[in-house]
């Protein structure tokens, strides 16, 4: 049958009409809000590529996260910024470091936020990568040690999810057994199993204050043409005990996002990243777009293609307008 008799339009005619038959919905526990903290007090640096995105201290980070939760956010992502950079990163595993602060404020002040921590040395590194350089380059067994330590060091601030994002090796397997060993196997891991090197990380690196010092991550991070290699990279950290296995970036890359959700059982991640969200930005305010249009739009876009959690700088204002 086809038209006059198969009107598609019928169920369109009216704003309770698509509701009523709209095949995916935004809710505030879909998106996970990644916050940048420093130390100090009273620290509110904005980062001027990433409107509305501040650098903030422990205390300000708090108020951000009970914020958050007041709009139906229930989880966050912490990345942190030292006040000292060296070779191995030391800053990054310190028990008294920046990210370990951040997580004991948030769960004496709000318990029941789910607190993820970005586990990865490129933020404490001098040289900006993410792990030990040798011989000019990164090594990636010498690091999972550090990497470890890192997780250990986060759990035993309270997080409840570790998030490698540093694309070594095996290192899903070597955290998950140094967490198990330390008496911390019910803390879950967020793996960015295919994290592409990507030019849309720009704004990040102004945040997180990390670019590499020289050359670049594309030696461990993924060549965004590959689709294959995306699946066994999945694959390989779900073998090795990832509790959610990540894409990223996320609207240039719905295809691996799609292909994961068909392939995949697990809960499946996304990160809307840096250079989305301030392309975006960008165009609203030269007026070429409607920011809670696209933001609506790019956001269904990201679920529909399979993601159950969504990491997004727009989580709280999508939690309230759209949510």
């Amino acid at each position: 049958m086809g038209f006059p008799d198969v009107r598609m339009r019928r169920l369109r005619r009216t704003p309770v009409l698509r509701s009523m038959i709209k095949e995916t919905n935004l809710e505030p526990t879909d998106f996970m809000l990644p916050l940048f903290v420093r130390h100090g007090e009273g620290v509110r640096n904005e980062i001027h590529s990433m409107p509305g995105v501040a650098q903030l201290s422990v205390d300000m980070l708090v108020g951000e996260c009970k914020d958050a939760y007041d709009d139906g956010v229930r989880s966050v992502i912490l990345f942190g910024i030292p006040d000292h950079k060296d070779a191995m990163g030391t800053g990054a595993y310190a028990h008294d470091g920046i990210v370990p602060q951040a997580v004991r404020a948030i769960k004496a002040e709000i318990p029941d936020m789910i607190v993820a921590t970005d586990v990865c040395m490129c933020e404490y590194t001098d040289h900006g990568h993410c792990g030990v350089i040798k011989n000019g380059e990164v090594d990636n067994d010498a690091t999972l040690e550090l990497l470890a330590k890192e997780s250990i060091v986060h759990a035993s601030a309270g997080a409840d999810i570790i998030a490698p994002s540093d694309m070594m090796d095996g290192r899903i397997g070597y955290i998950r057994k140094k967490l198990d060993a330390g008496g911390f196997n019910e803390v879950a891991i967020l793996a960015y199993a295919a994290k592409f090197a990507s030019g849309f990380y720009g704004p990040f690196r102004d945040a997180a204050e990390s670019p590499p010092q020289f050359g670049d991550r594309k030696a461990y991070q993924m060549d965004p043409a590959n689709a294959r290699e995306a699946m066994r990279e999945i694959a390989l950290d779900i073998d090795e005990g990832a509790d959610i296995v990540m894409v990223k970036p996320a609207m240039p890359y719905l295809d691996i996002l799609r292909e994961a959700r068909t392939r995949f059982d697990l809960p499946l991640a996304a990160y809307q990243v840096s250079g989305e969200y301030a392309m975006l930005h960008a165009a609203a305010r030269n007026g070429w777009l409607d920011l809670d249009t696209v933001m609506k739009e790019s956001l269904t876009s990201i679920k529909r293609a399979g993601a159950d959690l969504i990491l997004t700088y727009f989580a709280r204002n999508a939690a309230r307008r759209f949510a």
